[in-house]
């Protein structure tokens, strides 16, 4: 059974698999005091959009996933997160978006802390996310779809349509057809149109690429450019790890919870011992 958070406009996928549930809202924080409050202004975060620092954060107690991760984002960069099956990278984006409890480190949006806070609050204060599975409502029509992605602002509904469909004319003229009858690349432009209808600074994307056609990816790609170059911050975390860094302006390589390398997408493309270790198999993927 798929579950739904109306207030943030998003599937939550399963709620019976431990790897979909929300927070824990009954787990105890044993570092909230070595934090500052949420909303609190973090000293030296100004300069970034979104900067999580040394995050430990994982779906159970004890049982940690992230060992550490750091990740900055700047007004209108594109950044990418590639790295092996298991790595933590769409716990890391889960973190951010207040899916995944974070049990020490923080998460700053424009210089404040936003830590574990809940994901329609996100939503509000500008944070956009697009899971990976399940991230249509394929009974609602493409248009029912994009008014979820505005349910906390409907007002927004008529601009923010016409800048969605700027970006994907493809559904411009389908308003009125089910999701559940469009391909999967068509789903993916709703899923990522109905993250843009309120209007984010900061774009979560889980992997947008997973499962689709070689052409079907490309014209992934093109439409996550395509948000960037509109003026979104994008996070993308991507299997297809090649093709990513061609895109991004900055990449960063986790392995086992942690940052094994960081750099630009060029030169993490060009790096032997990223080349050796991950984009040999992860290329293929």
């Amino acid at each position: 059974m798929s579950g739904f958070d109306t207030q943030a406009g998003v599937p939550l996928g399963d709620e019976n698999d431990p790897r979909e549930l929300p927070v824990f809202a009954q787990e105890i924080d044993l570092n909230a005091e070595q934090r500052s409050e949420p909303g609190a202004v973090v000293p030296g975060d100004g300069d970034y959009v979104l900067h999580a620092d040394d995050l430990v954060a994982g779906y159970f107690p004890g049982v940690d996933i992230l060992n550490g991760c750091s990740l900055t984002a700047k007004t209108g960069e594109l950044i990418g997160i590639i790295g092996p099956n298991g790595a933590g990278k769409s716990t890391l984006l889960k973190a951010m978006f207040g899916l995944v409890r974070v049990h020490s480190g923080r998460v700053t949006l424009r210089g404040r802390d936003i830590t574990n806070l809940r994901a329609d609050a996100l939503v509000k204060e500008g944070v956009g996310f697009v899971p990976q599975n399940n991230n249509v409502f394929p009974s609602l029509t493409i248009e029912e779809n994009l008014q979820v992605g505005c349910y906390q602002n409907p007002k927004l509904f008529d601009q923010q349509f016409d800048q969605v469909v700027s970006i994907f004319p493809t559904i411009a003229d389908r308003r009125k057809q089910r999701a559940g009858s469009l391909s999967g690349g068509e789903r993916q432009m709703v899923a990522m149109g109905r993250a843009l209808m309120m209007n984010p600074s900061v774009l979560l994307l889980d992997e947008p690429s997973a499962g689709l056609s070689p052409a079907l990816q490309d014209e992934v790609f093109v439409n996550v450019k395509g948000i960037n170059t509109a003026g979104v911050t994008v996070v993308i975390v991507e299997q297809n790890a090649a093709r990513c860094l061609q895109i991004v302006d900055r990449g960063y390589v986790l392995d086992q919870g942690k940052n094994a390398y960081t750099g630009t997408g060029d030169q993490l493309a060009r790096d032997p011992k990223v080349i050796e270790l991950y984009l040999g198999t992860l290329a293929k993927a």
